[in-house]
C-alpha cells in the first residue's frame, strides 16, 4: 500500500484532536472573504472586462480540475508530488501573523490542507510585493519539534528532522512549483475578531509559485478537512463548522466567511447532503450528484459515489462528459434560443440578452437535497450583451466541480463533525451587511 495512503488511514485515530491551543469561541466569528477581482483586492484591475476576468477564471478552474482529479484518480504507485498542482485561487482573506501582528493577504483554499507563507531569510523565493514573514521579529514564534505529534501529521515523505531537531516540510507541485521550509507555531489573528495564539503553518525558505507571478500572493490558508488545515486547528472551538454566503460576480463588497456558532444556518429552507470525504484525499469536499432537472427534463448521472467536488476556489462549474453534453443539449432545447456563432471562450453556449426572458427552472439533485439554482448561478452577461452559460465540460473522465458561481446567494455550511453540507437560498447582500 502507498505509504501516504497508509499514513492518512492511520491518522483517523487522532483526527479529532485539536492541534492548537485555541480558547473556546462561544459565539463564533466572521471575517471578510475578498474576491480576487473585486475593488477590495490587491489583484483589482478596473480595465479588465467581465469576459477577460472569466477567461482568467477558466484558466484557474482548469488548474484546479487537474489537481483534484489527479489526486482522486491516481493509483497507489504514484508519489504525491506527481499530482499536486497549485493555483492562485478566487478568494483572499486578511490575516495578521506574529507579535506585533503584520497584515497579509493570503489565498483561501477549501481544497488545501497546509497553510504556508514565504519567510525570511529566504534562500530562494518568488517575488511578492509585501515583506516576508520574519520569525525573529515575533515574540510568539516557536519551532515545531520534528518528533512531535504535530510534525507527524505531515505524510512521512513530506517531513524530516533538521539539524536543530526542527520539523522540516517539503511540498512539490506538478507544475514545478514547490515550497520547502519548517513548520512553526505563531499567533495568527483575523483583525479584532479572534486570535489563534499558537497556529501551526509552513514557513517557506525555498519557494517557487509558477501559477502566479504577480507578486500579490504571500501563501495559502488551507480550509480543507485535513488535520493541518485552519478548520482542523480551530477544531472544537468552532465545532468544526464554517460557512459563507457568496455575493454575485463583480460585487463591490466582500462576502463573509463565518466560523463556529455564527456559521450555523437555520430555517425551513435548509437542505443537507452528506460530505463524502475520500480516505486518501480527505481534504477535498465531495458530494454525490444524482442528476439535474432542467424545466421538465431530468438527467441522471447514474452515480452513487462522490462524483463532484464543491470548491469555492473554482469559478465555473465543470461537468464530466458525456453528462455535460446531455446537460447542454437539454438546456438549449428548453431555452429555445440558438447559440451565437463564435461563442467566446471558455463558454459553450451564449445567446443575446432579451428583456423579460424567463429562465427555465434548474434543480441539482444531491443525496437528500434538491438545490434550485437561479439565473445568477448559471448565466453571466458578457460583452455585446451576451448571456453565457457558466457550466463547461470537464475534460477529466468521471470528475466534476461545483464552482463558486453556483454558490452565489446561498448560505453554504460545512459541518465536519457531522460530515454534512447544508444549503439555504438567501440574499447574501443583506446577510453580509448584518
Amino acid at each position: 500500500m502507498n505509504a501516504l495512503v497508509f499514513f492518512i488511514l492511520a491518522l483517523y485515530s487522532v483526527f479529532s484532536i485539536s492541534i492548537i491551543e485555541a480558547s473556546k469561541i462561544e459565539s463564533g466569528f466572521s471575517i471578510d472573504l475578498i474576491h480576487r477581482d473585486s475593488a477590495m483586492s490587491p489583484y483589482y484591475n478596473p480595465s479588465m472586462s467581465t469576459l477577460d476576468l472569466l477567461k482568467n477564471a477558466d484558466s484557474r478552474s482548469s488548474s484546479r480540475l487537474k489537481r483534484f482529479s489527479l489526486s482522486l484518480l491516481s493509483n497507489e504507485n504514484e508519489s504525491p508530488e506527481s499530482f499536486i498542482i497549485p493555483n492562485n485561487g478566487d478568494f483572499l482573506i486578511r490575516i495578521y501573523i506574529g507579535t506585533p501582528p503584520v497584515e497579509r493577504f493570503a489565498i483561501v483554499d477549501t481544497g488545501s490542507d497546509l497553510t504556508w507563507v514565504q519567510c525570511s531569510p529566504c534562500a530562494s523565493c518568488f517575488h511578492q510585493d509585501t515583506p516576508l514573514y520574519v520569525s525573529s521579529k515575533s515574540s510568539t514564534f516557536t519551532k515545531v519539534p520534528c518528533h512531535s505529534q504535530s510534525c507527524t501529521l505531515l505524510p512521512p515523505n513530506q517531513h524530516a528532522c533538521g539539524k536543530s531537531q526542527q520539523c522540516l516540510y517539503s511540498l512539490f507541485y506538478g507544475d514545478k512549483s514547490f515550497t520547502l521550509g519548517e513548520l512553526v507555531f505563531d499567533s495568527i489573528s483575523f483583525g479584532s475578531n479572534v486570535t489563534i495564539p499558537k497556529s501551526m503553518f509552513g514557513c517557506g525558505y525555498y519557494n517557487n509559485f509558477t501559477a502566479d507571478t504577480s507578486g500579490k500572493p504571500v501563501g495559502i490558508v488551507g480550509l480543507g478537512a485535513g488535520p493541518l488545515s485552519l478548520i482542523s486547528q480551530l477544531g472544537d472551538s468552532i465545532g468544526r463548522k464554517f460557512s459563507y454566503c457568496l455575493l454575485p460576480f463583480n460585487s463591490k463588497s466582500a462576502s463573509k466567511l463565518k466560523f463556529g456558532n455564527q456559521a450555523i444556518i437555520k430555517g425551513d429552507s435548509v437542505v443537507s447532503t452528506p460530505l463524502l470525504m475520500n480516505s486518501s484525499q480527505h481534504f477535498l469536499y465531495q458530494l454525490n450528484l444524482q442528476g439535474i432537472t432542467i424545466g421538465q427534463n431530468t438527467l441522471q448521472t447514474g452515480r452513487t459515489d462522490g462524483n463532484i467536488v464543491i470548491d469555492s476556489g473554482t469559478t465555473l462549474t465543470l461537468l464530466e462528459q458525456p453528462f455535460f453534453d446531455n446537460f447542454l443539449t437539454s438546456m438549449k432545447q428548453t431555452i429555445g434560443i440558438e447559440s451565437v456563432q463564435n461563442v467566446p471562450k471558455p463558454f459553450h453556449y451564449c445567446f443575446p440578452s432579451q428583456p423579460n426572458f424567463k429562465f427555465p427552472s434548474t434543480i441539482l439533485h444531491f443525496n437528500g437535497a434538491n438545490i434550485t439554482l437561479t439565473p445568477l448561478n448559471l448565466f453571466l452577461l458578457v460583452e455585446n450583451y451576451l448571456l453565457c452559460l457558466t457550466v463547461v465540460p470537464s475534460h477529466i473522465q468521471g470528475f466534476s466541480i461545483l464552482g463558486n458561481l453556483a454558490h452565489v446567494n446561498f448560505q453554504v455550511e460545512y459541518d465536519l463533525e457531522r460530515k454534512i453540507l447544508s444549503f439555504a437560498a438567501s440574499d447574501c447582500t443583506d446577510l453580509n451587511l448584518s
